[in-house]
């Protein structure tokens, strides 16, 4: 009787808890029995495993086989753990020294000609790997993934049989790969600048401060004033991502797939889910829970056109999110949390037809059509939305004719909102929209006179408690735009300003 012990990583959330692969001899009838909760792409990893070491030159031995995966609670899903297996089946034949195995970590799927494969969820397991201080041995296609992770050892290979030779040799050491940011400029397209927007200074305005507090926006208006656009060029002008906000952003792409794009490190995503997608869609779930388009615009932004449009239950499931920035996936055998701070950005018509309160006149819907299609979104929801403007037609002179002054680009509005944004991390530590509590009460602090502005705003208006936070964020955001320590009259009258559809009026 023999046995090797091989570690690896399991894929649970955003998490990559250790996986031991106990590999026992024994006597018996030839065969290969794996225990340990293994599904069905691990139960098949046996064959696998016997193809590879044929095809590699390897001997398969002719007793039983009994493979464990420990701990045996945790269900183990995906191919990954096909390179770890083989490793342990050669270490317990003698083909291999036990010992050599026990400074790495192992992960790969096998193909039948022995070649390894890239799979998905690297990242996680990449920083687990480095705080456990033990070499990452990963497929080749994995390489450029795991190389963004400071600190980390790794060592990409491509086949079982280099693999094992290179092991043999004593020359299975760290690799350092180098990371491949200098083809992320060139990889995608220019994105949308500001400077192509034609009138809509209200609407830049309201733009420029969603992206300097990290606000959530509504805009509604007739088809073809330019909404869509508006939203395309938010990017464009949001603070560039912390070293953490990329790794982050990039760990949830991992678990969804298997191929890493280089270009997309750094960048703000955003996502842009179809109307009739399902709530889990949005959220997450599965089997085996993954990331949704809220977790998958983590750090970026979540666009929602026509927002009516959705169903009222995919709407509803945002509330929770939107405030904590966090989803929780339950089901029957787990539950797992997913990061969710994105931004919601969500445009609408104002009414079925679209065009109710248009100059054009061409609205014929009646007050109850267009009560039916607004009521969609709650007043809970709308409450969290810090930022509501209707954005209008703009005049044929103007959309023909030449700019009456220069426009600024969207360089320049970011030069802005990435000295308005570190102002606040300086002095909370967060962006405005995340201000709780005491904290909010202390960041936001009000005069005599702003406190009795804001009273009569209140209940003119018919604001809720929760809105009236939200003005008081936006209003800090103005004022750190403006660099100035306090708020004043005219930062919470521009707040107010921007929250066109809670009102009782």
């Amino acid at each position: 009787m023999s046995l090797a012990a091989v570690n690896s990583r399991a894929v649970v959330g955003m998490d990559a808890p250790q996986v031991v692969v106990e590999v026992l001899l024994s006597s018996g009838l030839p065969g290969i029995s794996i225990i340990g909760l293994p599904e069905a792409a691990v139960r098949e990893a046996k064959d696998r495993v016997r193809g590879a070491l044929i095809s590699s030159g390897y001997k398969l031995p002719q007793r039983r086989v009994t493979i464990n995966l420990a701990p045996a609670d945790l269900p183990k899903s995906g191919a990954r753990l096909d390179l770890p297996i083989a490793m342990g089946i050669l270490a317990a034949s003698g083909q291999i020294e036990p010992e050599s195995l026990k400074r790495y970590e192992w992960m790969g799927e096998l193909a039948l000609d022995g070649s390894i494969r890239p799979v998905r969820g690297v990242l996680p397991a990449a920083l687990q790997a480095r705080d456990a201080d033990r070499i990452l041995v990963l497929p080749e296609g994995n390489a450029a993934e795991a190389a963004y992770v400071a600190g980390l050892s790794l060592h990409p290979v491509s086949s079982l049989q280099a693999l094992v030779g290179k092991l043999l040799e004593g020359a299975l050491e760290p690799i350092e790969i180098e990371r491949q940011e200098s083809k992320q400029k060139k990889a995608n397209g220019p994105l949308p600048d500001l400077s192509q927007i034609r009138g809509q200074a209200f609407a830049r305005r309201a733009l420029e401060l969603t992206a300097a507090g990290g606000h959530n926006l509504l805009m509604s208006g007739p088809p073809g004033t330019g909404k869509t656009l508006l939203a395309s060029t938010l990017p464009s002008i949001l603070p560039k991502m912390s070293e953490q906000e990329a790794l982050e952003s990039a760990t949830l792409y991992s678990l969804n797939d298997v191929a890493f794009d280089a270009s997309s490190w750094g960048k703000r995503v955003v996502r842009s889910p179809h109307h009739t997608a399902s709530a889990a869609a949005l959220v997450g779930g599965g089997s085996q829970p993954r990331p949704g388009e809220i977790s998958l615009a983590h750090h970026g932004v979540l666009f929602l056109d026509e927002l009516p449009e959705f169903s009222r239950q995919v709407l509803e499931v945002l509330r929770e999110p939107m405030e904590s920035g966090r989803i929780t996936i339950s089901r029957a055998r787990s539950q797992m949390e997913f990061p969710a701070r994105f931004q919601l950005i969500a445009a609408m018509n104002p009414c079925p037809c679209g065009y109710h309160g248009d100059e054009s006149g061409e609205c014929h819907c009646t007050a109850e059509q267009i009560q039916r299609y607004r009521s969609k979104i709650s007043g809970p929801l709308l409450d969290r939305i810090d930022l509501q403007i209707e954005v209008a037609r703009i005049p044929p002179t103007l959309l023909t004719g030449e700019q009456s002054h220069k426009v600024e680009s969207s360089h320049t509005v970011q030069e802005r909102v990435e000295q308005a944004r570190n102002r606040q991390l300086e002095r909370q530590g967060v962006p405005n929209s995340q201000l709780q509590g005491e904290q909010l009460e202390l960041v936001c602090k009000l005069g005599d006179a702003e406190k009795q502005f804001v009273i009569q705003a209140i209940e003119s208006l018919g604001l809720s408690a929760r809105a009236y936070h939200r003005v008081l964020k936006v209003a800090r955001t103005i004022a750190d735009l403006a660099d100035e320590a306090v708020i004043n009259l005219d930062h919470l009258s521009e707040a107010i300003a921007f929250r066109k559809f809670d009102r009782k009026t």
